[in-house]
């Protein structure tokens, strides 16, 4: 039972760390464009040019 005296405030921190990411994830737009980003490896950046034979 002495474990718990220090499992308990171990798992608290780490339940307020990861709400902490979570909500840092949130203010820095990580969830704003889920779908451009799997869209955009798709596409070439740089169009090519044809050169003419």
């Amino acid at each position: 039972m002495d474990i718990l005296v220090y499992l308990i405030p171990v798992s608290l921190v780490l339940g307020l760390l990861g709400l902490v990411g979570f909500l840092w994830a949130l203010r820095s737009r990580q969830y704003e464009d889920l779908e451009g980003a799997a869209a955009r490896i798709l596409f070439d950046d740089d169009p090519r040019k044809e050169t003419p034979k």
